[in-house]
């Protein structure tokens, strides 16, 4: 959940940080460390897998409206105001205060504060843990108003202020969906279980303490754990002990092997035969990975990337630095109308099978087919500046019904852009934010 949105993904991926006796500080983690991604269906293994994923699929178009306030999707889609559940999340474990107390709560790669309910808590949603009580922690403490943990806070939260009856720093979190968390923000040590056999404490880590929270949130969890750029995400308070990196690798979401690696440190670093990397680039809001798309190929053939804000240089045309954000919350990955409908045709001309309509009516290039994905579609190369990502049919389509799958992009307005996680399965996915870069290496992440 960006701090304009929220959190939205096709099928739910669970991070199980276990909190176990071995630990150590974070100053003394010079190897990195890894911990445990759980690819998990709440849903009934009797529900079809399409009936699972179509809600995602929808909520990927109500995501970019949370990135880019000014984006719009394509007019005849009406029905997307009607869509506001989650079914499927990213949630992590891990442990606060001290004695440390086990929390889950979505991970969030678009959004940086972390923060939890707590007791007391006079507007919570039902949650099944019990809330964090910070009265029984020892190394809880609150942060003053012109503290810098609280000054910190303000760009990434969209509002701090001074309690009324106490000089402690309050937050306001308003999402995209209407859905809301306030409450104080405090310190306290976050500890995070790790594949290796340890737990790692981060001592003094900034965090929400949500007195407050009401919307679309799950039972399941009991808050947010934001890996945005700002400030006060969980990755950027790692800061110097993980040297800026982590990465991931995302299981197909058909195959039978469930669990995959989430890497913080030098276990995050991506290199070797087959890396490629592409800058960085700073915008605002700065919680997002924006990253500069130059076009795509379908086959053999080249399209070059237009978009609202291309302009020339001497007569050439210039692609707008920082034009798409890499999501791993969103299903989808949606490009600005023109370049759409120009991969959809070529698309389209590669596949000689049977055209059909998308029985949910949301998506536009659908085939006859009893397949997860289309193996008869094409292969389209990702251009992104410095890096090229092959694409493979099971990145490109996605089964929607018993006998049809169709093409997993789709078209959104101006600055609209999302890479999404279909297009990421299958490669380790890294990102270092002291090079500024993030590296893509092809995988099999049901073998990490």
């Amino acid at each position: 959940m960006a701090s304009y949105f929220i959190s939205s993904i096709s099928f739910t991926l669970i991070f199980i940080l276990s909190i176990i006796l071995c630990s150590t500080t974070a100053e003394n983690i010079p190897d990195g460390f890894s911990v445990e991604l759980i690819h998990n269906i709440h849903d009934s293994s009797e529900t079809p897998f399409y009936q699972r994923v179509n809600d995602a699929l929808r909520r990927s178009v109500k995501r970019v409206r949370h990135f880019f306030p000014h984006s719009h999707s394509q007019p005849q889609d009406q029905s997307e105001a009607e869509v506001i559940s989650i079914r499927g999340e990213y949630i992590m474990e891990y442990s606060l205060g001290t004695p440390p107390v086990r929390i889950f709560g979505i991970l969030d790669t678009g959004s940086d504060l972390v923060w939890t309910q707590c007791k007391l808590c006079p507007l919570c949603y039902n949650q099944t843990a019990p809330l964090f009580d910070p009265s029984k922690s020892n190394t809880y403490r609150t942060v003053p108003c012109k503290a810098k943990p609280c000054l910190s806070a303000s760009p990434s939260v969209g509002r701090t202020s001074c309690g009324v009856k106490s000089p402690s720093c309050e937050y306001n979190i308003r999402y995209g969906d209407g859905s809301v968390s306030n409450g104080g923000i405090a310190m306290d040590t976050i500890r995070l279980g790790s594949t290796g056999g340890r737990t790692v404490a981060f001592r003094n880590s900034v965090f929400g303490c949500g007195h407050d929270n009401e919307g679309t949130f799950t039972a399941e969890t009991s808050g947010i754990v934001g890996l945005g750029r700002g400030a006060i995400s969980l990755v950027s308070q790692m800061g110097s002990s993980i040297e800026g990196k982590f990465s991931y690798c995302l299981v197909p979401i058909f195959s039978e092997k469930n669990t995959s690696k989430l890497n913080f440190g030098q276990n995050a670093v991506v290199s070797g035969r087959g890396t490629v990397s592409t800058p960085m680039v700073s915008k605002r809001p700065p919680s997002f990975y924006y990253l500069t798309l130059e076009g795509m190929s379908v086959g053999n053939k080249k399209l070059h990337y237009t978009n609202s804000v291309n302009y020339s240089v001497s007569g050439r045309k210039v692609v707008e630095e920082g034009n798409i954000i890499i999501d791993s919350g969103t299903t989808l990955t949606l490009l600005e109308v023109d370049f759409y409908s120009k991969l959809e045709a070529e698309v389209a001309s590669h596949i000689k099978l049977k055209r059909v309509r998308d029985p949910g009516q949301f998506l536009s290039l659908c085939y006859a087919s009893k397949t997860q994905f289309l193996e008869e579609a094409p292969i389209i190369t990702a251009h992104f500046k410095g890096a090229n990502v092959w694409l493979y049919p099971r990145n490109t389509f996605v089964k929607v019904a018993d006998d049809v799958s169709c093409f997993a992009f789709r078209a959104v307005g101006r600055g609209g852009a999302i890479f999404g996680n279909l297009a990421q399965m299958n490669y380790l996915v890294g990102y270092d934010l002291q090079k500024n870069v993030v590296s893509f290496k092809a995988a099999d992440c049901t073998k990490m």
